[in-house]
């Protein structure tokens, strides 16, 4: 079986539209097999982007960013924020790409990489979904690296199920960060925002 968060070569397409509706943004997003919730803009990610902060925001990184609704709502929502949007999985940065395309959103880009290893730069704002399934090491490898690659007063905003460890999520982002907010508890998803 193939996970969203590799790339599997041999999957047939089933190519879908899904759409974002939120905050006065509207998008329609192609997905496929092979990425992240597929059939719906998945419910943490709605909530996340209920909550989110994008005042003083001008470089926004969204870190596993499967077909794009984090970043590309937040490039829709503001268009003087530049969005990087990246993920390890290729098929999901095709659809990234052809979602940009299709929405005519001129200030977003993507990127493959491995959590960090093609990302230089440093940001003011890291959201992320972190694929919960790649396993803590992974997840904790993600609020590690972010730090790094936050400037001064950044933020790192983090959606995660109580159930799938937001209680040590919260710890350890205050290990890293000195500080971790819970944004909101919403039916089992908490909403976490990290500030170097």
């Amino acid at each position: 079986m193939s996970h969203y968060f590799t790339t599997d070569k041999s999957l047939e397409h089933g190519y879908q539209n899904v759409k974002l509706e939120l905050r006065g943004v509207r998008l329609i997003l192609t997905t496929d097999r092979g990425v992240f919730s597929r059939n719906y803009i998945d419910f943490g990610t709605r909530v996340l982007l209920d909550y989110i902060d994008l005042d003083n925001v001008k470089k926004a990184l969204d870190l596993g960013c499967g077909y794009g609704p984090i970043g590309l709502f937040i490039a829709s929502y503001n268009e003087n924020v530049d969005v990087t949007l990246v993920d390890v999985n290729e098929r999901a940065i095709a659809l990234v790409d052809m979602n940009i395309k299709n929405n005519k959103i001129s200030n977003a880009k993507t990127a493959i990489s491995d959590v960090f290893d093609s990302i230089t730069e440093t940001f003011d704002l890291i959201v992320t979904n972190p694929p919960i399934r790649a396993g803590k090491d992974t997840v904790f490898k993600i609020y590690e690296e972010s730090y790094n690659h936050l400037g001064d007063g950044g933020s790192l905003y983090v959606v995660i199920q109580k159930k799938q460890g937001a209680p040590s999520s919260v710890a350890k982002l205050e290990e890293i960060f000195g500080n971790c907010e819970i944004v909101t508890k919403t039916k089992g998803y908490w909403v976490l925002l990290a500030k170097k």
